[in-house]
């Protein structure tokens, strides 16, 4: 009989010392294979020059297995680079009023982005920002590491945001045709 011969092998195995594994069936939720996460990227401040690159349209955020995403859509940028200054600031301030703006979060990142939320030549708003107020269509539930982001103001081509974050963490700035990304780790 089959059955008794594959007990009598496995028998025979276990007490000559060699280990027998069965696998068991995967459960639903199991984790397969661990995430590393990039190192590195620090938390000092990140600039580019200021370059005349195009209007902001849109900004939305996304969050991903190691770190939480904000893009900034400026289409008519092209390939041409947008300038900008992100960095930690103890609070936020709305230029150029200097009327502080509440963040919720461990820590502040200001971002600052030569790109207006407006048409330079028409002056007609091409993304719906309101100083001090959060952005539109911005949801941060069930973000690791975004807390809250606000609008600070669009000032003389330079349009600035408010992104309160769970604590003081290591963060990237990149550029793709027609949009500046800002990542922010979840973990150092």
């Amino acid at each position: 009989m089959r059955t008794g011969r594959y007990a009598a092998m496995l028998a025979v195995l276990t007490v000559a010392g060699v280990g027998v594994g069965v696998a068991a069936p995967a459960t639903a939720g199991a984790a397969t294979t661990a995430v590393v996460c990039p190192t590195g990227w620090g938390s000092l401040a990140k600039t580019a020059a200021d370059t005349d690159v195009g209007s902001l349209t849109d900004i939305r955020t996304g969050d991903h297995d190691c770190y939480d995403r904000m893009v900034f859509d400026v289409p008519t940028a092209g390939t041409g680079p947008i300038g900008y200054t992100v960095r930690y600031v103890d609070a936020f301030y709305q230029d150029p009023s200097g009327m502080r703006i509440p963040i919720s979060g461990g820590a502040i990142i200001e971002i600052r982005l030569s790109a207006p939320a407006y048409d330079q030549e028409t002056h007609e708003a091409t993304y719906p920002g309101r100083g001090g107020q959060a952005l539109p269509g911005v949801d941060l539930t069930g973000y690791r590491t975004f807390r809250d982001a606000k609008f600070g103001a669009s000032f003389e081509g330079v349009t600035q945001v408010g992104l309160g974050v769970r604590a003081r963490l290591p963060f990237r700035v990149s550029q793709l045709p027609g949009r500046l990304v800002v990542d922010v780790a979840h973990t150092w």
